[in-house]
């Protein structure tokens, strides 16, 4: 290996040393100490609105593995320069790794439930990565008898001056014949750098493992028995779901549901540790505990969601059959004041969203604790979350949910609004092609097309799709509707059409609301409350 390459493997190596013995001691302080963790949710919560939302455009439900490849990418590419600028003399990679490590403790001290005391594992793992990254560097893997900065005092000095070479030259400090020394040094140095990366890694695998077994609630969910449910939701008809084409399923499986938060790892909360306090401009305050929800009317009700990133014809609309508990019930107990118009929820991991009183104090909004009959999937919102028919995620759907602030919107801001999304998020009414795909080849004779629309709180009334051909526009045609199962769920449709002309096609389609609104088919992008337009899909009539 070079002397470059040696320098930058040492600072990797430092590197990995670092992250992976903070990680392992972590492990036993818990995943607040988790500084991997806390770096990426730091980098979350700095992160520009439009690029967040550039993200998930992008990656989709991805965007959590992406941040976190790209973290540990800039780690390894800033230790790689640490190691090329480190001197035994000139310790400046490891004055980077110290600044790291503060930054570290920045992060972990930021987040929601972080303390001081949580801070420990990344000193210790800064400690650790400084004193690779000097041992790497020691005499013991240097030259002797040459020049640079090992020479002896009549030879060159640190800068190589004295002896007439500069540092950069041969007979510098970063001349490769002083960096590698002898085959047998640069070999064993070589073999201890790969080795201590290796340990490293090793260490964080562990240490991220460890702390995903001590901190699992997988035990708790499945120990939770479901609420017997006092208000059952109407059966589901199988007429909600067009016959003759591959359509998904009106009730999306929970493997199936579309996920997007901002929870780099998925937070643990535990049923004894769950509680949730109402406060703010209320006429008391009150605080929930798990086993309190018992003594409130337990409701079932199918609702559709959607995250308000969702593009034309995009994929981040799911529907479930939600079991909880009203959200004014709860309310009730603390008495909303009558000036007050928002309640801003929080997450155990600090995420907040602002949503309208009057949504929340109305039959439809629930504390969701179960999901499609079972309880609700971790990384759903085990154990509570809230579900509001009719608002974008942004405003309403907030996950391991713990806090809930009665307040106004003149005076409290939620995470998203403060990147630029609007404050209210009602839903728009929208629709999607699904059959066929973009860029299919449909063979001539009888097919049948279908999609989904959907109007939350007001319900679909029409579906209308054109099917354009090479002579031009063709003519808006009545789509066939599943049955309407309730104003709060997403509708399917169907359209036969018969294939005759050979060729280029484009399928359009537009939904009509129960309020006899028809979508616009003016492109808006998501940003800043929900994208609009009508949505078309290219295909091949072969």
């Amino acid at each position: 290996m070079s002397a470059q390459g040696l320098r930058v493997a040492g600072g990797i190596a430092a590197a990995a040393v670092a992250v992976g013995v903070a990680q392992l001691l972590g492990a036993a302080f818990g995943p607040e100490a988790d500084v991997r963790t806390a770096v990426g949710s730091a980098v979350i919560e700095l992160t520009p609105g439009p690029v967040k939302e550039w993200a998930i455009q992008l990656f989709g439900t991805a965007d959590k593995l992406f941040l976190s490849v790209a973290v540990l990418v800039v780690i390894a590419l800033l230790a790689a320069v640490a190691g090329l600028l480190e001197r035994k003399r000139r310790p400046i990679g490891s004055a980077m790794i110290a600044i790291a490590g503060v930054v570290g403790c920045a992060a972990v001290l930021s987040r929601a439930q972080g303390s001081a005391v949580d801070v420990i594992p990344t000193i210790v793992g800064a400690v650790c990565g400084i004193g690779t990254l000097r041992l790497l560097i020691s005499d013991r893997f240097a030259t002797t008898g040459g020049a640079g900065e090992t020479s002896p005092a009549g030879g060159a000095g640190e800068s190589g001056e004295a002896g007439g070479a500069s540092e950069s030259g041969a007979a510098g400090e970063s001349g490769e014949a002083g960096e590698a020394g002898p085959p047998d040094r640069a070999k064993r140095r070589s073999l201890l750098t790969l080795g201590l990366i290796g340990a490293g890694v090793a260490s964080g695998v562990a240490g991220a493992v460890i702390t995903r077994l001590t901190s699992s609630v997988a035990g708790d969910r499945q120990q939770f028995a479901l609420p017997e449910v006092d208000v059952p939701a109407p059966p589901i008809p199988p007429t909600v779901q067009p016959k003759n084409v591959d359509l998904p399923s009106f009730v999306t499986a929970n493997p199936d549901f579309y996920r997007i938060d901002t929870a780099l790892t998925v937070p643990q909360l535990s049923r004894e540790q769950w509680e949730l306090r109402i406060h703010g401009m209320v006429d008391r305050e009150v605080t929930f505990r798990w086993g309190d929800l018992d003594r409130f009317e337990a409701v079932e009700q199918p609702v559709t969601l959607t995250c308000v990133s969702n593009p034309v014809g995009g994929e981040l609309i799911s529907t479930a059959v939600w079991t909880g508990y009203r959200v004014r019930d709860l309310l009730a107990e603390a008495g909303v004041r009558g000036d007050a118009d928002m309640v801003l929820s929080r997450s155990i991991d600090g995420w907040t969203a602002g949503t309208p009183v009057d949504a929340l104090t109305g039959e439809k909004a629930m504390l969701a604790v179960a999901m499609n009959g079972e309880p609700l999937p971790v990384e759903h919102g085990y154990p509570a979350r809230l579900v509001v028919p009719g608002l974008y995620g942004y405003v309403s759907a907030t996950k391991w949910v713990i806090d809930m602030e009665v307040t106004r919107f003149d005076r409290a801001e939620a995470y998203w609004t403060r990147l630029g999304w609007s404050a209210r998020g009602p839903i728009k009414t929208e629709s999607r092609v699904d059959v066929p795909r973009s860029g299919q080849d449909v063979p001539a004779g009888p097919v049948t097309f279908g999609g989904v629309a959907w109007a939350q709180d007001r319900g679909v009334r029409a579906v209308e799709v054109r099917v354009d051909g090479p002579d031009g526009e063709g003519r808006w045609q009545q789509a066939t509707l599943g049955a309407a199962y309730s104003d709060e769920t997403w509708r399917l449709w169907s359209l036969d059409w018969e294939a005759r002309q050979p060729g280029p096609h484009t399928i359009t389609v537009r939904a009509t609301d129960n309020t006899g609104y028809t979508q616009t088919s003016e492109r808006a992008d998501p940003v800043p409350d929900g994208a609009t337009g009508w949505h078309s899909v290219d295909f091949a009539v072969t």
